[in-house]
């Protein structure tokens, strides 16, 4: 049996370096599956596909490492394709959803999904977005979990936008919040943390975001803790 020549093995690997470029802007084509199930109300549906959305994400970088693909094809850059697609799933549709969802006043979702959009923007923009310890530096633009959060709790439309303009605030200034896998102080307990906040989120998203007290309890408080790794590390410092 012949085996294929050095050209055709070095065109295999390339087609297959170009296939995790293509692999990761999926996540685009995710993003607009997304947007369609939020113009329906299908929260839980949005949510599953932002999730998988972020599967791809969490993957592709290694995939890529694997293959070289930043060596074997410098013509496309898989960071600013990583940004781009980043932006549609944690900023764009989450900014959507606050004007969307219909529990802010009209004017007052807008301002806010604006101010999500403008701070998501320059966020990912910022080449000094994360410290030396692996920690973001300023709210890292997820806005797809206050999202969550907004269409679990529904809290009084002033509370919801003062707590997104504060966070969007925030991504300015130099206040850290913790990367649950590349930091690694209680990297055990923030990534145990995440697992069981999963589930719980799966749970909710499976009760069409009604999923009682007890359950809606424990994801209030994983985002707390979330919320105050960061300020752990500025004391322990």
């Amino acid at each position: 049996m012949l085996e294929p020549s050095p050209k055709a093995q070095w065109s295999l690997v390339n087609a297959a370096a170009f296939g995790v470029h293509i692999f990761t802007a999926s996540g685009a084509a995710l993003a607009l599956f997304a947007l369609l199930a939020a113009i329906e109300h299908k929260w839980g549906l949005m949510f599953l596909l932002l999730g998988i959305a972020l599967f791809v994400d969490g993957v592709d970088g290694m995939m890529a490492r694997r293959l070289d693909v930043a060596e074997r094809l410098p013509r496309w850059s898989g960071d600013v394709l990583d940004l781009v697609v980043d932006f549609l799933t944690y900023v764009f549709i989450p900014a959507f959803v606050v004007v969307a969802s219909g529990l802010l006043p009209a004017w007052l979702s807008i301002t806010c999904a604006i101010a999500i959009i403008i701070s998501g923007a320059l966020y990912f923009a910022d080449t000094n977005m994360k410290t030396k310890d692996n920690y973001f530096l300023g709210f890292p633009a997820v806005w797809n979990v206050p999202a969550f959060y907004l269409l679990l709790l529904r809290p009084d439309p002033w509370v919801a936008a003062a707590v997104i303009l504060l966070l969007a605030a925030t991504t300015f200034l130099p206040v850290p919040f913790v990367h649950p896998f590349r930091v690694r102080q209680l990297r055990v307990v923030t990534v145990s943390l995440l697992a069981i906040w999963s589930v719980l989120a799966a749970i909710a998203l499976w009760r069409d975001m009604m999923p009682g007290p007890w359950i809606t309890a424990g994801l209030c408080a994983i985002a707390l803790y979330f919320l105050g790794a960061g300020l752990w590390r500025e004391r322990t410092d």
